[in-house]
């Protein structure tokens, strides 16, 4: 089986929207706020290279594609399967990116062939995190909280949750920049 692994830039008050300066959100670039440390990028670039396939939902397909392929940052994204989760995404043009249902994803992770059986990340896609909490197939969760309170945004987890969802902290960072590195597992 495969695992599946969010991973996420969040605020001390939960927000989760436009850490990178995505347009529309008053607070786009949040995490440029902070005084960058290399070693938390480091961190994050592991995630990347430990993950085997990308998966996420519509927004963040629109958001990553038009500009991944030209970034330097890490290219394995662009060689590696991805997988969008969307009714409205229908002819993906990001290379190697195929188009599922939700139902899929339970399909993905129990491994039906499909890449080496590595983990799956999930970067960024707020609601396909929400949805994937809920069902059950989140099995580790991945979180920068950045020293910084926004007020206002798309949180990471909204206040109408269906549903408590208990977690065991298993590894954890501070860097000398005040950011936090937190590793999750749901509790079975």
């Amino acid at each position: 089986m495969r695992t599946i692994f969010t991973t996420h830039f969040v605020s001390l008050d939960g927000v989760a929207e436009a850490p990178g300066g995505e347009p529309g959100y008053k607070h786009a670039g949040w995490t440029f706020d902070v005084e960058p440390d290399p070693a938390l990028y480091e961190a994050k670039a592991r995630e990347q290279e430990e993950a085997t396939a990308f998966l996420m939902g519509a927004r963040s397909y629109e958001a990553f594609a038009p500009v991944w392929p030209q970034m330097d940052y890490f290219a394995g994204f662009n060689a590696m399967p991805k997988y969008v989760v969307s009714s409205t995404v229908t002819d993906p043009q990001w290379t190697n990116t195929s188009v599922i249902s939700f139902d899929d994803v339970a399909r993905l992770r129990e491994g039906d062939g499909e890449g080496d059986g590595g983990p799956i990340i999930v970067n960024g896609s707020l609601a396909l995190t929400r949805s994937l909490l809920a069902a059950g197939l989140v099995d580790e969760m991945r979180l920068a909280v950045f020293p910084v309170i926004l007020g206002s945004g798309r949180r990471l987890y909204p206040d109408a949750a269906e549903d408590k969802v208990k977690l065991t902290l298993v590894d954890h960072t501070t860097y000398a920049n005040g950011v936090q590195y937190l590793v999750y597992r749901p509790q079975r």
